[in-house]
């Protein structure tokens, strides 16, 4: 390819949009440019990127087994009611009607679609287990989109989903599928974790995250060194305070203007473990306060108080000042003795003899609470795990990073195969629901996280595999021939042998031409200066920008056909 035919729109700037440093790279190198805020176009150099990646991809897929197909991004509201998404997704599922005023949706998952496909293509056990899988735009409406493609209204995913006659064939394919993304992502060079998830809005009984380490990462981590993993919103931790002995009785404690767990604490004298916090939110699917307890030192997992609740993230607030007054308490002085709303006890709070908790009345808190005698509610794990808790398994500190989640995958067991009616027909000649599994890639956001985790001061470090192309020769003069003519000779030959290569034919300054490149992230930079006249050039790794050697036109040539050669044996 010529760089003079080619739409290089590099950005020496960068944008006032951009926050972290795969948005800025991803502008400035000219991948992508913004349409309205969340949806971007993606331009030749950045499309090259994603075709890799999906292909990447579609091989691993296609080697564990998978079909693939391509579904419609509309979808009828019916199958959504039928499984009962349609309100219950929220308002990010972008819906709308067509002439005939029937209703719709832009597809921001495919669960009822690929599902539905099969229950009316197979109808055989013999046709079991089967995979089929998409690369294809979502859509969601997201409040605050941002990070680029990391959150974005429109972004390209793979979705497979299995189907499976029983649970153990379920399990079967979802152990498939998890080797298969552990081998794609260790192909696209990430470096990630594996960790427990919750299932949020696709539901099922079990999950897991793949996350690219980083520290733009939405999501944390916690982790242990025995093989313990699970994203804040799952993780779960040993308790790690008790009180033991006999509890005293209770007694009212005048607190006045001390709202603030570390301003009571602090007033008292006592740790802030020996305290409760009672959160009060409204759950709008259900129609009721909830108050949700946690110890003082702690965090609300709301996911967990939503997931209990069986209610929608959309759905459950906290309660205003005036809807706690009414519920007869006071902000800053809540608490569990009284309050007739359901409680959700989190489990560490019930190991507490001698709690201090809000007293439901100003400036008044209770001394010597003890759950079971004094109040009682439905006790789990509400609270959100974090650094240095310890283990649930082998009770040392958990440690905690942030990561990026670029697939996750889904035991939905009959989750949408029973409300479908997607069944197949047994020895016994019944009908009964296939096992289902969900297998989720983002394939726009996995091309952020290359970024996120391959970048310098320069721009872009593409690995090899991925990388929009794999070499560019840049002549320094173009009014010398031997320069030229050495730079087409070398382009040449590259391109016979298949390799992906550049000829920056540009009549433009070095410094220019090469500061493009090392942004872009060529991985190979041939030069050639006043020493092609021997045959020599300058060559160097974009990975070490600072450093280059003068080498011979051939050992150029086979350095960067070895490294095109070995990607066909990754």
């Amino acid at each position: 390819m010529l760089a003079s035919k080619m739409l290089i729109s590099t950005l020496k700037d960068v944008p006032q949009e951009a926050k972290i440093p795969s948005h800025i790279l991803l502008l400035r190198a000219g991948m992508i440019k913004n349409e309205v805020s969340g949806v971007f176009n993606y331009l030749p150099l950045g499309l090259r990127v994603i075709s890799k990646i999906e292909n990447i991809i579609r091989e691993e897929m296609d080697n564990s087994g998978a079909l693939e197909i391509l579904c419609s991004a509309i979808q009828p509201k019916e199958v959504w009611e039928a499984s009962g998404r349609w309100q219950k997704y929220g308002p990010e599922l972008i819906r709308f009607k067509d002439r005939h005023d029937r209703e719709f949706c832009l597809g921001p998952t495919h669960e009822e679609i690929f599902t539905t496909l099969v229950k009316d293509l197979v109808k055989s056990s013999k046709s079991l287990p089967l995979n089929i899988y998409q690369i294809q735009t979502k859509y969601r409406d997201e409040v605050r989109p941002r990070f680029g493609l990391m959150r974005s209204r429109e972004f390209i995913m793979k979705d497979a989903y299995s189907f499976d006659k029983d649970e153990q064939g379920l399990d079967n394919s979802y152990q498939n599928m998890y080797k298969t993304y552990s081998k794609i992502f260790e192909r696209l060079h990430l470096k990630y974790k594996v960790v427990l998830a919750d299932t949020g809005a696709i539901g099922g009984n079990a999950s897991h995250q793949f996350m690219a380490l980083s520290n733009v990462g939405e999501s944390d981590i916690v982790y242990c060194d025995c093989g313990y993993a699970a994203d804040v919103e799952k993780a779960e931790a040993y308790p790690d305070y008790y009180e033991t002995g006999e509890s005293k009785a209770v007694e009212e404690v005048l607190t006045e203007n001390k709202r603030t767990i570390e301003e009571v604490s602090s007033y008292l004298n006592i740790s802030p473990k020996r305290m409760v916090k009672t959160i009060i939110y409204y759950d709008n699917t259900n129609k009721e306060f909830v108050g949700v307890l946690v110890r003082g030192d702690r965090e609300v997992n709301e996911v967990k108080v939503i997931n209990k609740l069986d209610s929608t993230e959309n759905d459950l607030r906290l309660a205003t000042e005036q809807e706690i007054i009414d519920l007869g308490s006071v902000h800053g002085f809540c608490g569990p003795i009284g309050l007739n709303i359901k409680l959700l006890v989190d489990e560490e709070v019930t190991y507490l003899k001698q709690s201090v908790v809000g007293a439901n009345k100003l400036n008044y808190h209770l001394n010597n609470v003890c759950y079971d005698r004094d109040y009682k509610g439905i006790v789990g794990c509400f609270r959100k795990a974090s650094l240095n808790d310890l283990c649930p398994i082998c009770h040392k500190p958990l440690k905690q990073e942030r990561g990026i989640e670029v697939g996750q995958i889904f035991k939905l067991q009959t989750k949408y195969s029973l409300p479908l009616n997607c069944t197949y027909v047994n020895e016994d000649n019944k009908n009964v629901p296939m096992q289902m599994g969900c297998y989720g890639i983002g394939v726009s956001r996995t091309l952020a996280s290359i970024i996120e985790q391959y970048h310098d001061e320069a721009g872009i470090i593409w690995p090899l595999n991925v990388a929009p192309y794999h070499c560019v020769i840049t002549p320094v003069s173009l009014k010398d021939d031997n320069q030229v003519n050495l730079a087409k000779e070398i382009y040449e030959k590259l391109k016979k042998e298949h390799v992906e290569v550049i000829l920056d034919d540009r009549d433009a300054k070095l410094g220019f031409k090469l500061k493009d490149w090392e942004l872009i992230g060529i991985p190979y930079i041939i030069t050639c200066g006043r020493d092609s006249i021997n045959g020599m050039v300058e060559f160097k790794l974009r990975s070490k920008v600072n450093e280059k050697e003068l080498v011979s036109k051939n050992d150029a040539i086979m350095t960067v056909l070895k490294a095109v050669e070995d990607l066909k044996n990754e």
